[in-house]
């Protein structure tokens, strides 16, 4: 028998990002999300990047019921690797293939690096694979109709 056994949702996530400027306005501009709280003061400030009741100098934004923090901790030469342990992707359920091809088109418009639609049947969904600002890996996902 686990230990725990009824977890709800993910409650939030949090990235941690080398520059916080570039990676609120990615997060906020191409993936709809609204900024719903931050940190006082300066993230660069080395004082305010060590208190986890500041935020680290972060940032906290929402996308529905999705709740991510950005904490701009990390070296500006840094760069995210997903053969590392931890992190290998975050993925964002659309509701629809429709709004998929929509989210494509639109990338499709800017210079947001990003891949095309794939569909992998053996899982009943598409993908759309998308980099942050810091090489986080980031999919865009809706269940094949």
């Amino acid at each position: 028998m686990p230990i725990l056994n009824a977890l709800g949702g993910v409650h939030h996530l949090r990235l941690t990002v080398t520059d916080l400027d570039r990676s609120r306005a990615f997060y906020t501009e191409v993936l709809g999300f609204g900024v719903t709280a931050e940190a006082p003061g300066r993230p660069d400030d080395p004082a305010i990047r060590a208190d986890r009741d500041a935020l680290y100098g972060g940032v906290v934004l929402a996308n529905e019921n999705l709740v991510l923090g950005l904490r701009p901790v990390a070296e500006k030469a840094d760069r995210f690797e997903s053969e590392r342990v931890g992190l290998d992707h975050l993925s964002f359920q659309l509701g629809s293939m429709d709004r998929l091809w929509e989210a494509q088109e639109r990338l499709d418009a800017t210079d947001v690096v990003h891949g095309t639609i794939r569909e992998l049947p053996a899982f009943g969904i598409a993908i759309l694979s998308v980099d942050d600002p810091d090489g986080i890996h980031l999919e865009l996902t809706a269940a094949l109709e």
